[in-house]
């Protein structure tokens, strides 16, 4: 991850604690476990600079808006910034699924008719969104733990054979190869 994004997440995991917070006590905060800043090359001076852009591209982005006071100028997460904040927590390392390999393979074999176009479209969505590989028309790979999601999707829909689940820890070298390479396109 970029230093540029690494202040912006940590800037809205502080305004995500409370609902409305200083300037001077988010930077306060954001610089505050940072070890002693080596003035001559500069460190201190760009570590500010980085914190007050970092704040200015969520102000124009809409995550965050300032609120201006007499005495000092606040910062107010948005409903834009609740929804990058959430998607932040749902990506990083305390994620409610893990992203790391745990040596099993997910593969989902999808089959839905051609008359029911709008929901094979939404589920081939849905699977890109889990980071499923397209490796055959209707075969999909992962190496990430998202089987229960799609087992839940497949009972709510009622899809029974139209959408197949397996979870193995084989492939053939092929088919690997194969996953590898649609990864890189």
């Amino acid at each position: 991850m970029s230093s540029k994004n690494e202040y912006s997440n940590k800037i809205l995991k502080i305004l995500g604690e409370k609902p409305v917070i200083p300037v001077d006590e988010v930077k306060r905060i954001h610089l505050s476990p940072t070890p002693l800043l080596d003035k001559e090359r500069g460190e201190g001076v760009r570590s500010g600079y980085a914190l007050n852009r970092s704040i200015k591209n969520l102000i124009e982005s809409g995550c965050v808006d300032m609120i201006q006071s007499d005495n000092q100028n606040y910062l107010k997460l948005t409903k834009k910034g609740k929804n990058k904040l959430n998607s932040i927590k749902l990506e990083g390392d305390q994620a409610l699924v893990s992203n790391t390999w745990d040596g099993l393979w997910r593969i989902i074999i999808l089959d839905i008719p051609e008359n029911r176009k709008n929901e094979r479209e939404s589920l081939r969505y849905l699977l890109k969104k889990a980071d499923f590989v397209c490796i055959k028309n209707t075969v999909w790979i992962s190496p990430f733990p998202y089987e229960h999601l799609f087992t839940n999707i497949k009972k709510d829909l009622g899809l029974g054979t139209e959408l197949m689940i397996i979870v193995t820890d084989k492939i053939d070298e092929e088919t690997k190869l194969a996953f590898l390479k649609s990864l890189k396109k």
